[in-house]
């Protein structure tokens, strides 16, 4: 348990955040304000890491723009992979670029996400959050623990939204799969690119699925963080049309 020491601090951290920003809300916001602070937190959290998902996607915007080479350089080097991987490095470093751009600025996101999923799904830090209630319902309640009409009218909600925003999120993917011919930066052709082009779209829905399983205040925190990736989606991720290489 020592390991975990330095994650139980910061989880105790951020709760006392929540704490303040549902104390500094109460008088707005009444008995919501926990709610409501969960919200905001996430908003700031967000916000802090912003520059981290720009990083992520200009580098898949760089290899999106590298597609065209790369598939010429597939077709022509099929019967011989290791001169394929040559010739791929050769492309990526004369373009300033990298084959995983964009993985890094993901990879130093997570410890966030997994302070914010200790935060609002389990009881670490002893902030006590998981007592407070939204419209009656307790914010550590899972919907395994029983159906009344509050829990399913607030879950219901919730849940609806991030249907919504999941179905969002799984359209503009398949858009911007067709506009720019690639999946996530990488081009639509190359080894695999079949499974991932089905997999992108499906993976907004699985928010849904651990929705299910976490307690109320998790819910709320995955309603906040996925509404703000969809708006990130249509400010950052606007599709720009790649170039069809003209095979010459």
């Amino acid at each position: 348990m020592l390991a975990f020491a330095p994650l139980h601090t910061v989880v105790g951290a951020a709760g006392a955040a929540v704490s303040w920003l549902a104390d500094a809300l109460g008088p707005l916001t009444g008995g919501v304000a926990t709610a409501a602070a969960i919200v905001l937190f996430t908003v700031a959290v967000r916000l802090l890491i912003s520059p981290l998902t720009v990083a992520q996607v200009r580098g898949e915007r760089r290899r999106a723009a590298l597609a065209p080479q790369v598939r010429e350089l597939q077709r022509r080097h099929a019967d011989d992979p290791a001169r394929m991987q040559s010739e791929l490095f050769a492309l990526y470093r004369s373009a300033g670029a990298s084959p995983v751009a964009g993985c890094l600025p993901a990879l130093l996101q997570a410890p966030f996400f997994l302070v914010m999923y200790r935060l609002f799904a389990t009881s670490d830090g002893g902030t006590g959050l998981m007592a407070e209630r939204l419209a009656g319902v307790p914010l550590g309640w899972h919907l395994g623990d029983g159906l009344s009409g509050p829990v399913v009218a607030v879950f219901g909600v919730l849940l609806a939204a991030l249907l919504g925003l999941a179905w969002f999120s799984s359209r503009r993917a398949k858009r911007a799969a067709a506009a720019t011919g690639t999946v996530a930066g990488a081009p639509t052709e190359g080894p695999g690119a079949a499974v991932l082009g089905r997999l992108i779209p499906l993976l907004p829905f699985t928010t849904v699925l651990v929705a299910l399983v976490v307690p109320l205040a998790a819910v709320l925190y995955l309603v906040t963080t996925t509404a703000w990736t969809a708006l990130e989606q249509v400010v950052l991720r606007r599709p720009r049309p790649v170039p069809v290489a003209d095979g010459r």
